[in-house]
């Protein structure tokens, strides 16, 4: 049967309406390729459960790939590949352009610390017959989603006599784990009173960490003390080392296909190494750029990017000084110049709590990265909030690659809100949006992402990098 010939009005609505399409109907043969690029993915996943441990990895890739470290004393030519490591947790990767630098740099900054438990700096106790470790969580989390989770330490500890130790225990094949603790519902009446924010306090989230005691019987606190020897025992620490120590509880699930249909990645810190991997992925597999690439690693966003490895802090500024003075640029037009991507997560639409959304103005699953106009909280506080020439020049240069993009808020206006680095990046005189990729269950110990959308997040930046001179 012949197709009826559309209507005037139907004609007009196809030029005049907009909707973005589904990835996996749109672009089926996309499924596969997106398949196999989140298999790499997901080992990053497990070997970076820190910002440390991602570093490690980074530069492990980075290095395979053929990047050396910047020296200020050398003469680069377009093409060449290096990198910059602050203080093991935050990390600048560089191709150099074929075009002068102060004609700008393509900047794609993501950060790699996520929500988590820290050890407090005298966590080891005892009491009524078990060790506990005390915890100060991370960044937003939602505390009772911590509680019965199998857990992993992570961390390093400096010794007295300097030497620095690695600690991990939970992720290897027959490792122990670790636990927080919570009531049973027999027991839990007035705790089932509690507010949901409430239903395990942050003074309650401390990790079971053993149960046997040291047998000697003039020893006051004998479970701990065995904590300790077998601590001791294997990384030579005592409880002094806590001090000069930073150990990290997190989940100790490895990376996962979610679904009959393996369509999802689940997994713990997605928010947002999702976009450091897809980030680093596209800068190793730039060749020689028009335009010098900085892309960055960074750690701190989940508390507001403070410290010196964070964003609000000089690192980033100082590295792009160095790289303009290696070519004689001004570093005031380099900066004015640049153009670049806050390279974040952003909230995907949940059927199951859809009052949390504005369904016409938010991200869903399979229909691409997110291109994210403004962040902040209500009145769009602490918002970058990119301009119109920004956006153009993003979405052109993404159309023009044939990237799958949508575009929304992080849920309905007045229900919160949240914060990326792109407002730090605006305070440097850089043009800068925001671009990632939709996630579920963000900030737990579980998130989700599908891997189409991953796979998007990946082609915008490798378009990002590769760009050529677009009128806009």
């Amino acid at each position: 049967m012949e197709e009826k010939e559309k209507t005037e009005g139907q004609n007009l609505e196809k030029l005049l309406t907009w909707e973005f399409p589904h990835v996996g109907e749109e672009a089926p043969g996309q499924v596969q390729e997106a398949a196999a690029f989140c298999e790499g993915y997901k080992v990053f996943l497990d070997e970076g459960k820190t910002e440390r441990e991602c570093v490690e990895a980074a530069v492990r890739m980075l290095r395979g790939a053929g990047y050396q470290e910047l020296d200020v004393s050398r003469h680069y030519s377009p093409g060449d590949k290096v990198y910059q490591v602050n203080r093991h947790k935050a990390l600048m990767a560089t191709t150099f352009g074929e075009r002068p630098m102060e004609e700008g740099l393509r900047i794609n900054g993501a950060h790699i610390d996520s929500p988590r438990l820290d050890l407090k700096p005298h966590p080891l106790y005892e009491k009524k017959g078990l060790a506990y470790f005390k915890t100060h969580y991370y960044g937003g989390i939602r505390k009772y989603q911590w509680g019965t989770v199998p857990l992993a330490i992570h961390g390093v500890a400096i010794k007295k006599n300097g030497e620095k130790v690695k600690i991990c225990i939970g992720e290897e094949k027959g490792d122990p784990v670790f636990c927080i603790s919570d009531l049973l519902p027999h027991l839990a009446a007035k705790q089932n009173e509690r507010k949901l924010s409430e239903g395990l306090k942050g003074e309650e989230l401390n990790v079971i960490v053993g149960s046997l005691p040291y047998v000697d019987d003039k020893v006051k606190e004998p479970v701990k003390l065995l904590a300790l020897k077998l601590l001791y025992e294997k990384y030579g620490i005592t409880e002094a080392d806590f001090y000069r120590a930073e150990i990290e509880m997190v989940p100790a699930q490895k990376a996962a296909d979610v679904g009959l249909d393996r369509s999802m990645v689940g997994a713990y810190g997605q928010d947002d190494r999702v976009c450091a991997y897809t980030a680093l992925m596209a800068e190793m597999e730039v060749k020689r750029p028009r335009y010098t690439t900085v892309t960055l690693l960074a750690d701190k966003e989940e508390i507001g990017s403070e410290g010196n490895t964070g964003v609000n802090s000089s690192y980033l500024r100082h590295y792009i000084e160095k790289l303009a003075k290696l070519q004689g640029a001004n570093a005031w037009n380099v900066f004015g110049n640049s153009l670049c991507l806050s390279s974040d997560v952003n909230s995907a639409y949940d059927p199951t709590f859809s009052d949390a959304f504005e369904a016409s103005n938010t991200n869903y699953v399979n229909k691409g990265c997110v291109l994210t106009k403004y962040t902040g909280a209500r009145g769009k506080a602490g918002s970058n909030d990119a301009s119109a020439e920004t956006m153009a020049r993003v979405i052109g240069l993404l159309e023009k690659e044939g990237v799958f993009w949508q575009s929304g808020e992080m849920g309905a206006v007045d229900q919160g809100g949240g914060g990326t680095i792109a407002k730090y990046i605006a305070q440097m005189d850089v043009d800068v949006v925001d671009l990632g990729v939709p996630v579920l269950s963000m900030h737990s110990p579980f998130e989700l992402a599908a891997k189409l959308d991953i796979y998007q997040a990946y082609r915008a930046f490798r378009a990002f990098f590769e760009e050529e001179d677009v009128v806009y």
